[in-house]
């Protein structure tokens, strides 16, 4: 698969009776596979004898914050499945400690959430870790294979920072129109083994990349991890080459790329493609390099997920966890948001490339609507939460602040199809496009700022950490004026219909996924 893969002399995906997979080695029985995000990897304190025959453990962050017991709402209850037979083992007890010899259980949800077991990429032989840890702190899990500098895990996580499975529900859908609402999110909603497959790739490029870069790191970010992903969804990946200290940056620089997009990025990446055309040729397909603004590597790996690769978009991996964070906190933001996005695709007004909405953007504004309600359905997570959403805080902690967030308790009892209904009339009647600016970071629509960011743009939505316009695609005043008509006509339709069909065809986008 891979050259220098665990996985060499045998088929890239090993028949179904040798799918033995270790992720679950260390994960408590008890949470959610989908709100523990695959970069927040449980790994308890180990113990290793060094040369001199002395014990040393691994070390672990103390979380700042005080922890308080959450309930996320957009998750389905998890259960054993009977038909389990790889992955059988006792169920953890309340405070109990399992040997890591001990056998383990798989987590299964009937609700899709979580991987179906027989469909799983297995992984490879040692832990996987897609939000990689600094490369300060020293494990001999690493050094046998890959490079020394990447070294460590991530801290182990508390059982106590996730609900219990029996109390995780999917919103209640009693009119049809939310119920057309819930059943497209259960079917296009991104399943774990999509995820799995995602990390395998990102796990063994990692590895491969360190060859040329010994202090580099690869992140998974995006729709893949946010909580917003769909089965068709890119993996969007991040190359931090070597990690900036931020202690003494300015806000003003936390603006501008850890390197120049122009010159070293692009450096950078041609020797990715290189990598990827000469060595990794047999299993990664097509690597291009993308000389944009912000150049990317794209590619597909041999599984047919295609990826993006970019460099040191440090934004985005900070990005990535605070959408999760807002998915998570309140049980109708996800399937409110993968709507939106399925009606914008189809109405040929989802395509940065094309001049009209990013997904990102469509996510931005979706949170933004909820949280401008008069009862919100969502707060200002960087407002109420600061210390966990700090632009300056290092990387490898970035994964723990969401950990620290209670769920919000919201007033508003609003159904899906009230709230789908409710945005499409919020932009088509009540946001002002000409003077006003989408801000999830106030969490309201603020005055448009006197800059050229922002000076003669059609559409303007502030990036929550950089601020800067996230819809600066939108420059053409013909694709500007067809995305403002495809709200008001969406609004028109639901509001005199209350069919999901009349806007967007479901069978159709079911089938797509």
């Amino acid at each position: 698969m891979f050259p220098n893969s665990s996985s060499l002399g045998r088929p890239p995906f090993p028949p179904k009776y040798q799918q033995q997979s270790t992720f679950f080695t260390k994960l408590p029985l008890n949470i959610p596979p989908t709100l523990l995000s695959h970069q927040q990897i449980i790994v308890p304190p180990l113990n290793f004898r060094n040369a001199a025959g002395n014990t040393e453990a691994t070390p672990a962050v103390t979380p700042v914050v005080t922890l308080q017991p959450m309930t996320y709402g957009s998750v389905s209850p998890v259960s054993r499945s009977d038909a389990l037979t790889s992955f059988q083992g006792r169920k953890r007890q309340s405070q109990q400690r399992i040997p890591d010899d001990a056998k383990r259980q798989r987590i299964h949800s009937h609700d899709s959430d979580t991987a179906v077991v027989n469909q799983a990429v297995p992984l490879p032989e040692e832990r996987r870790r897609s939000f990689p840890a600094p490369v300060s702190v020293q494990s001999p899990v690493l050094r046998a294979r890959g490079s020394p500098a990447l070294i460590g895990c991530v801290p182990p996580l508390q059982d106590t920072f996730f609900p219990d499975p029996a109390e995780i529900r999917l919103p209640v859908a009693n009119d049809e129109l939310s119920q057309q609402v819930l059943e497209l999110f259960q079917a296009c909603r991104q399943q774990a083994s999509d995820l799995d497959r995602k990390e395998l790739c990102r796990t063994e490029l990692q590895r491969e990349i360190q060859l040329i870069f010994p202090q580099s790191r690869l992140f998974l970010v995006g729709s893949s991890l946010n909580g917003f992903g769909t089965r068709t969804s890119d993996g969007d990946l991040c190359l931090v080459v070597k990690e900036q200290p931020v202690s003494n940056l300015k806000h003003t620089q936390l603006k501008q790329s850890l390197v120049n997009q122009k010159t070293e990025a692009r450096r950078i990446l041609s020797l990715v493609q290189k990598l990827f055309s000469t060595k990794l040729c047999n299993y990664i397909e097509r690597p291009q390099l993308i000389r944009a603004k912000v150049p990317i590597v794209k590619f597909r790996d041999k599984v047919n997920v295609d990826f993006d690769l970019n460099v040191n978009n440090v934004i985005g991996i900070r990005n990535t966890f605070l959408l999760r964070t807002y998915a998570f906190i309140e049980n109708r933001v996800r399937p409110l948001v993968l709507v939106v996005k399925k009606w914008a695709s189809f109405h040929e007004i989802n395509d940065a490339s094309r001049g009209t909405l990013s997904s990102y953007t469509l996510v931005l504004m979706v949170l933004h609507y909820l949280q401008t309600l008069p009862e919100p359905i969502l707060p200002s997570l960087q407002k109420n939460y600061p210390e966990c959403f700090d632009p300056t805080m290092q990387l490898h902690l970035v994964h723990q602040a969401p950990r620290t967030i209670p769920p919000y308790i919201s007033k508003n009892g609003s159904s899906l199809g009230d709230l789908l209904i409710g945005f499409f009339k919020y932009y088509a009647t009540d946001f002002d496009w000409s003077h006003q600016m989408i801000s999830v970071r106030e969490a309201k629509a603020i005055a448009r700022p006197d800059g050229t960011e922002w000076r003669n743009k059609f559409i303007c939505v502030e990036e929550p950490f950089d601020g800067t316009n996230t819809a600066r695609a939108v420059h053409e005043k013909q694709k500007y004026d067809m995305i403002r008509g495809e709200f008001a006509q969406a609004w028109r339709l639901l509001q005199d219909k209350k069919n999901l069909n009349c806007i967007l065809p479901l069978k159709a986008a079911k089938q797509k996924r």
